[in-house]
C-alpha cells in the first residue's frame, strides 16, 4: 500500500505534517510534474515529487504593474483586464491606484508615494494608463487631456463589417437613452457632444472587424456605444448594443478593447512621448481565432483612400 502524499512531502522535505498538508492544498507540491491539491493522492513508488514553497497559490492575482514608460512625474502601465483604475465605493483593495502607489515604495524608494488620476479606462479594457507621481504635473497633465491634446488610439473588435474603412462617429451621449443605460442622442441639443474616429483594420468574413479607433472627446464608455450606435457592438460587451441580438459566436469574457497606445509632448519637459501596449494574450487569441475560422481581409491604404 502507497504513503499518502503528506506523509511523503513531510518525510522527505522534513515539514510537519500540518504544513505539508498546507504546501499540498496551496498548490506547491507536483507529482511526476503535475500539481497534486489532495493530500490523501498515493503517488506510484517510482512518482518524482517536488517541493517548489514559492510558488503562489494557484489563482493568485499577480499584483505586479507593467511599466511602459516613467519619468520622474508620470507613469504609463499597461492595465490587464480586470483591474480597476481606482475603488469604487465598495472599497476594493487591489486597484491600479494601489499598486502604483506600491511600485513607488518597492522601486522608486519612496516613502509616502503620490498617485494622480488624469484619465480612466474600463475594468474590462487592457491597455495604457498614464498616472502622474508628482503633484506639480498633475494639473498640467489634467489640461493635457482636458484638451484632447493626447493621441490615444484603441483596437477593438467589434460585430459585423463596414460599409466604409474609416469614417467619424459624432453623436452626444446621454446618460439614460429610455432603456437604463447610457446612449446616444439623435437630438445634437441633448446630451454630452462626444467623437470617435475609426479605421477598421481587417475583416473577418461578415462576422467581426479589427478597427482602431481614435477619440476627440472621453465620454464614459464613448468607444462601446458609438460602435453599438453604428450596430457594430464590441465583442463581449454586455452592456451596449442591440438586445435580444443573436449571440456571438465565439465566447468572450469581456470587451474586447484595447487601449494600443497614448502619444503627448511632455507638459513639463516638452519632449516627445509615445508607448504602445502590446495586444493581451486574450484579444489576440480572439483575433487569431477569428482568423482561423473565417479569413482576414486587410484593409490597404487604397481601400481608405477610396471606401
Amino acid at each position: 500500500m502507497s504513503d499518502r502524499l503528506d506523509k511523503i512531502v513531510a518525510e522527505r522535505f522534513r515539514l510537519s505534517r500540518r504544513a505539508a498538508r498546507q504546501a499540498i492544498e496551496r498548490g506547491r507540491v507536483d507529482v511526476d510534474g503535475q500539481t497534486r491539491v489532495d493530500p490523501a493522492f498515493e503517488p506510484g513508488p517510482d512518482a518524482t515529487v517536488t517541493h517548489e514553497p514559492n510558488r503562489p497559490r494557484p489563482g493568485a492575482v499577480d499584483r505586479k504593474i507593467e511599466v511602459l514608460y516613467e519619468d520622474r512625474d508620470v507613469l504609463i502601465v499597461d492595465k490587464p483586464a480586470g483591474l480597476l483604475v481606482q475603488p469604487t465605493p465598495a472599497g476594493e483593495r487591489d486597484t491600479l491606484l494601489e499598486r502604483a502607489g506600491r511600485y513607488q515604495i518597492h522601486k522608486r524608494g519612496v516613502k509616502k508615494p503620490y498617485v494622480g488620476i488624469v484619465h480612466r479606462i474600463d475594468r474590462d479594457t487592457s491597455g495604457a494608463v498614464l498616472l502622474v507621481t508628482n503633484p506639480k504635473a498633475l494639473r498640467p497633465f489634467q489640461e493635457l487631456f482636458r484638451g484632447h491634446d493626447a493621441d490615444r488610439e484603441y483596437l477593438a473588435v467589434v460585430e459585423g463589417v463596414f460599409l466604409t474603412v474609416e469614417g467619424r462617429v459624432e453623436m452626444p451621449i446621454v446618460q439614460d437613452a429610455g432603456d437604463n443605460r447610457r446612449g446616444v442622442s439623435r437630438d445634437p441639443e441633448r446630451g454630452a457632444s462626444a467623437a470617435t474616429r475609426f479605421r477598421v483594420i481587417e475583416s473577418y468574413g461578415t462576422l467581426a472587424s479589427l478597427v482602431s479607433l481614435r477619440l476627440e472627446t472621453g465620454r464614459t464608455h464613448q468607444i462601446r456605444i458609438h460602435m453599438a450606435a453604428l450596430d457594430h457592438t464590441v465583442v463581449g460587451d454586455a452592456v451596449y448594443g442591440r438586445r435580444g441580438r443573436r449571440k456571438f459566436p465565439i465566447p468572450f469574457p469581456r470587451q474586447a478593447l484595447h487601449a494600443a497606445s497614448l502619444g503627448f509632448t511632455h507638459p513639463v519637459t516638452g519632449e516627445p512621448v509615445r508607448v504602445e501596449a502590446p495586444r493581451p494574450a486574450d484579444f489576440a487569441g480572439l483575433v487569431d481565432q477569428l482568423t482561423r475560422d473565417h479569413g482576414a481581409s486587410p484593409t490597404t491604404v487604397a481601400d481608405a483612400t477610396h471606401p
